[in-house]
């Protein structure tokens, strides 16, 4: 429907007001409905589905070094992530309530995936990487565990207030919040971890968090009526795929396979030669056999600390600590 609103002319002053053109279209209230119904039942659906890729991801690292290996920045940014979605559907739920049951069961699984499951995640990486803190007492640890939930309830709070001022640029802040595989990279250059992260956790995850804003400002006939932009979408599913292809790299690769080796920090060797007597035999205190050090060979490796052990048990052994299984002293990447 379209018209135009004219002010009557009053003696030789002109218009009262300038014309005002009307421009309406009429919304189907029923097929509203339905786009609304179903674009939950979409998004409680990927909610049940990064349950399961955090399932297998938490598996995957359930040792003290596999957990360590994980950035805690990366979980705890798809955390706030998954927060600012779960309010989200519950206040959409809320200024709706025709449509309350739907968009709270959506906030509902947003708020499992990160108030359970992250959360629970985020508390097993802090853990493992502060063995020695959790060891110091209670009071300690309560003390830390609350600078660890005042942080991130605290970026949580701020991230609202900054996107509410800078609403203009959301767009930009959604690329920003796309980012959480760049913490991971980045751990994974600085420590040289070895797979961290299982591969079907990235894939999963990657295609699963494109659903939602793909949805909003790609999708041409979706309920929100938000302007569509391809462009905007194409370039957020490039940069997310980007990231995600950098972690599969690395992760049958090497962390560090797209750094020259000229600049690499050089890496310490297990299979170091050590100054011993001929025919020295020392024992593999985790096997407890007889472990020969006068042969070079790839069946013995030797700690920095000169701590000597059959590499089978002692690479098993890292698997689950990194620290030395005489003296406890941390051990370096293999």
């Amino acid at each position: 429907m379209e018209g135009i609103v004219e002010s009557p002319m009053i003696d030789d002053d002109g218009e009262c007001f300038p014309p005002i053109i009307l421009n309406a279209t009429s919304i189907n209230v029923e097929v509203y409905y339905n786009k609304a119904v179903n674009y939950t039942l979409m998004v409680t659906f990927v909610s049940f589905l990064q349950v399961l890729l955090l399932i297998r991801q938490m598996e995957h690292s359930n040792t003290q070094s596999g957990a360590a290996k994980v950035s805690l920045l990366m979980i705890g940014q798809q955390a706030i992530l998954d927060a600012y979605l779960c309010l989200l559907h519950l206040t959409a739920g809320i200024l709706v309530e025709s449509l309350f049951n739907a968009f709270a069961t959506a906030a509902f699984f947003k708020f499992v995936v990160f108030s359970i499951f992250e959360m629970r995640y985020l508390l097993a990486i802090w853990k493992a990487q502060r063995p020695v803190n959790t060891g110091e007492g209670w009071e300690t640890m309560r003390r830390e565990l609350s600078v660890l939930y005042s942080r991130f309830y605290g970026v949580l709070l701020g991230g609202i207030i900054i996107m509410y001022e800078l609403h203009t640029f959301l767009r930009f802040i959604l690329f920003l919040l796309y980012s959480f595989w760049i913490p991971q990279i980045i751990t994974n250059v600085v420590r040289d971890t070895r797979k961290p992260l299982h591969p079907h956790y990235i894939v999963g995850m990657t295609i699963t968090r494109l659903a939602i804003p793909l949805y909003a400002f790609g999708c041409p006939k979706n309920f929100m009526r938000v302007e569509i932009d391809i462009h905007w979408c194409i370039c957020l599913a490039i940069f997310l795929a980007f990231q995600a292809l950098i972690l599969l790299l690395q992760h049958y690769l090497g962390a560090r396979w797209f750094i020259p080796r000229q600049i690499l920090p050089e890496k310490y060797s297990y299979f170091r030669r050590v100054g011993r007597e001929s025919n020295h035999v020392v024992d593999c205190v985790i096997c407890m056999a007889a472990v020969d050090t006068a042969e070079r060979s790839s069946e013995c490796m030797v700690t920095p600390c000169d701590h000597f052990f059959h590499a089978g048990c002692l690479q098993r052994w890292m698997d689950i600590k990194m620290e030395c299984p005489t003296c406890r002293r941390p051990l370096p990447p293999v």
